[in-house]
């Protein structure tokens, strides 16, 4: 199933599915299906446009994190805190070694800012190695030179280095609470990633305290058009349409209750 999402999502996020439509456009007219080259060509002119030139993605991130804010103030005592991985860059650090961190850092620093505030804590870091090749570490090591290279005691993470996406960090996770004895848990990820993760960890019958972070949109945005960033624009589309996806494909395996 894992690799078969992998491949899935490979076909149909939003600048793959508008080549595909362009590539049977021109080979509709090789075969002089002028109506259907047409059409498909115009499907994948339109994709385009909406991905790069307007704020649509956008707003669907914004819907996402909009979802489940984050708690007024933090808890007075935290018996642990689960930080989801998918901040660093594994490829990278499999080359050059260090600790490289991508859009997603903040569920890092945040982390470390709530463990450097509560030294009760338990640090449990989720996130193996996502990738097709399965050959890159995982995010379990570089957390642990991460957080220890700024004081944190060795002793307070427990590290999964197993889990390949998000139904597998929940499953994990709630093995080794289970182990040690801990509930009541802060959780940390991105908040648009934030619905299907408490989603997920609240068919379980995990309780958690989300703390959503990584925000990506302003929270004020409208539909419209947006000429000025379209890379920007078609990476959270991409991010948009995978979380929604996502939740579901999850609720149609019958993962999570409901994807709204």
């Amino acid at each position: 199933m894992f690799y078969l999402s992998k491949i899935f999502w490979l076909l149909v996020q939003p600048l793959s599915l508008a080549f595909f439509l362009a590539a049977l456009a021109a080979l509709a007219c090789l075969l002089r299906l002028s109506r259907t080259g047409a059409s498909l060509a115009g499907s994948s002119a339109l994709i385009l446009f909406v991905t790069l030139y307007t704020t649509a993605g956008n707003v669907l991130l914004q819907s996402l994190e909009d979802r489940i804010p984050r708690p007024q103030g933090t808890p007075q005592t935290i018996s642990c805190i689960i930080m989801l991985g998918g901040g660093v860059e594994n490829e990278v650090m499999s080359g050059r070694g260090g600790v490289e961190f991508n859009a997603a850092a903040d569920r890092y620093t945040e982390t470390l800012r709530l463990a450097l505030a509560h030294p009760e804590a338990k640090i449990l870091v989720s996130g193996g190695d996502g990738s097709f090749s399965g050959l890159y570490e995982g995010e379990a090591g570089a957390s642990a030179a991460f957080f220890t290279s700024f004081g944190v005691q060795p002793e307070r993470l427990i590290r999964e280095n197993d889990s390949r996406n998000t139904w597998e960090n929940t499953l994990n996770t709630k093995e080794l609470l289970a182990r040690e004895g801990l509930k009541d848990c802060l959780l940390v990820t991105s908040a648009f990633h934030m619905p299907r993760s408490l989603a997920l960890f609240s068919k379980a019958g995990l309780g958690v305290t989300p703390w959503p972070v990584d925000y990506r949109t302003s929270g004020a945005l409208t539909l419209g058009f947006d000429f000025t960033q379209p890379s920007l624009n078609a990476q959270n589309t991409s991010t948009a349409v995978r979380e929604w996806l996502g939740l579901l494909g999850y609720y149609a395996a019958g993962r999570i209750d409901w994807p709204f």
